[in-house]
């Protein structure tokens, strides 16, 4: 498989993990550190961008749905913490919610595109970091 060919499989699989459908791109990610270690910073990129725009489809599926009614519960951690959350939007299963629940609420589209990138961004370098033996 060509590089390119590569980055946009790696682009996709960020893109579908990062949305409500499951998915995982850590693998494929692992996979090209191993293949094209001279190419890490693209690697990155390419994953964290996909990511992100999956995020932010999230984040637009929740402003279509009506808040008239906020059910406590389900927003919890959110409502809690505040958009500062987002930066866990690459956790698993719960990150998915986070992005949905700050579109359901109307919080800022430009600050939440910042908070979701700097956590997509920083969990993809700690993985390639963990990868190339950097940390432990």
């Amino acid at each position: 498989m060509s590089y390119t060919t590569f980055l946009w499989s790696l682009f996709c699989s960020a893109f579908v993990s990062s949305t409500l459908l499951p998915g995982g791109s850590e693998a494929l990610v692992v996979y090209g550190m191993t293949e094209y270690s001279d190419k890490l910073f693209s690697l990155v990129l390419t994953a964290t961008i996909g990511n992100t725009f999956g995020a932010i489809v999230t984040y637009g599926i929740g402003r279509l749905i009506p808040n008239k009614k906020q059910d406590e519960r389900s927003l919890g951690l959110f409502k809690k913490w505040g958009p500062i959350t987002l930066l866990f939007s690459w956790v698993p299963i719960v990150g998915d919610g986070f992005c949905l629940a700050a579109g359901w609420l109307r919080v800022n589209f430009c600050l939440s595109v910042v908070l979701i990138l700097i956590g997509k961004a920083a969990r993809y370098w700690v993985l390639a970091a963990v990868t190339l033996g950097i940390l432990g």
